[in-house]
Order: structure tokens, then C-alpha cells, then sequence
């Protein structure tokens, strides 16, 4: 067994679930629950972090940038050509779309990338003097740049925890664990960071992406053995032995 999925100790496939699963959960004990999440994920998942290749905040910029729609693992294929190209604002902002276009091309929606690309360079460079910005009101400003995107720099780049950064897996997640029920995900980040202490806030979603890959999958999670079983609700998870 995964050390990640290890039952905690005095943990059974039978254990009730949290009062959350039945809607009786008040706000107080979701925040407990919350906390208590959070700290077995960092038990579980010390090592989580970004999984896009950076060199630069303005690298990190752009690398999330070109993740909408597509895995990480496809923008780091693509990232180490187009840094070489273009590694800093200044370079990007002069560049030819066309060209752009052809190195970022198996990212998918690579023409509105491109132009949301060149966009933010010229940004940068013209409102910032090439500098990556250090608020939320500033980078979301930029093309291209939505507040997950932003959440994702101010927390990896500058360890500023601005928000919880709610991507489709997070999201997901936080709805099995009953942090949420917001498909929205700005709606869902509200309520995050309404349980959650600040500072689990840049790492929570990156642990959480590390628990999704291990141990919550989408359609068969595997429940009997995870290491949040007794802190869960398993929303929309049929019960353990229905399977």
C-alpha cells in the first residue's frame, strides 16, 4: 500500500462519514474539518509543489498561460524552446505571432494563446518596466491573465497567498471532501478560503492535485486505505461494498 493511502490509525472501511455528507455540517465544524484536511495532506504530500517548469515569475506568467486546456507535462515540452526564443518580457513583446504560434502549437487554442502571450509581454513591459507585478489587481490586468493564473504566480513565484488556486482537479476534490459545492470556480475559491487557514493556502492545491493523482481518481477513487477516509464525506462516491 501507498504510504499516502495508509489508514490513519483505528481507521476501518466502516468508519460514518463526516456530518458534512448528510448536510448537517455547520460552519465552525467545516472549518475544523478544513484545518484538519489540510494538515494530513501536508503529512501526506510534503513534497507537492508546481508542476510547471520555470526559470522567472515571467516564465511562471507564461507557462500557466499556455496550461489552460492542456497538462503541464505538454507545456513543459513546449516551454524550454519558446524560453529559449523569447526568455524574457522585452524579447517576447517583439516577437512575430506567427511564430510564437508554431512553437506553442500542440498546446491547443495556440493562435488566442499566442496573442494572449505577446499581449501580456507588451504589458509588462510597457505598465511594469518588465516586471512581473506583486498584486492580484495588477496581474489580472494583464492579457491573458485570469485570477487562477494569478494565484498561481503571487503563491509559487512570490509566496504570497492571494487565494487557493481552483483548477478543474481542485475543484473537483473540494466537492468530494465537501469543502464546496460550487461548480464555479471562483464561487468555489470563496468558500476555500472561508475554511481554510491562510496558511495552508498556497500549498492546499497543489497537495490536493498530488492526492487526486494518487488516490482520489475521478470515476474509482480508492477510499478504503486513503489517508483523508475518516475526515471525508465521499460526496457523489458510492458507498465502499456498492461498487
Amino acid at each position: 500500500m501507498n504510504r499516502n493511502t495508509r489508514p490513519r490509525k483505528g481507521q476501518a472501511s466502516g468508519t460514518a462519514r463526516p456530518a458534512a455528507a448528510t448536510g448537517r455540517e455547520s460552519a465552525t465544524a467545516r472549518r475544523v474539518r478544513a484545518e484538519a484536511l489540510a494538515r494530513r495532506l501536508s503529512e501526506a504530500y510534503p513534497g507537492a509543489h508546481c508542476s510547471l517548469d520555470f526559470a522567472s515569475p515571467f516564465q511562471l506568467v507564461i507557462a500557466t498561460i499556455l496550461s489552460a486546456q492542456c497538462t503541464d507535462k505538454r507545456v513543459n515540452m513546449v516551454t524550454p524552446e519558446l524560453f529559449r526564443r523569447w526568455p524574457e518580457p522585452a524579447a517576447l513583446a517583439g516577437a512575430n505571432q506567427r511564430d510564437v504560434e508554431s512553437v506553442i502549437r500542440s498546446t491547443g487554442f495556440f493562435r488566442a494563446k499566442a496573442k494572449s502571450l505577446l499581449g501580456c509581454a507588451r504589458a509588462l513591459v510597457d505598465r511594469h518596466g518588465g516586471e512581473v507585478p506583486r498584486t492580484m489587481d495588477d496581474l489580472v490586468r494583464l492579457p491573458g491573465v485570469g485570477r487562477k493564473t494569478a494565484n498561481v504566480v503571487l503563491g509559487t513565484a512570490f509566496g504570497i497567498a492571494s487565494g487557493v488556486v481552483v483548477d478543474t482537479h481542485v475543484g473537483r476534490i473540494s466537492r468530494r471532501l465537501g469543502l464546496t459545492r460550487a461548480a464555479d470556480a471562483v464561487r468555489a475559491e470563496r468558500d476555500l478560503v472561508r475554511v481554510l487557514p491562510r496558511e495552508h493556502w498556497i500549498a492546499f492545491s497543489h497537495r490536493l492535485i498530488e492526492h487526486g493523482r494518487g488516490a482520489c481518481a475521478a470515476r474509482r477513487p480508492a477510499c478504503d486505505g486513503c489517508a483523508l477516509f475518516d475526515l471525508c464525506p465521499r460526496v457523489g462516491v458510492k458507498p465502499l461494498g456498492s461498487r
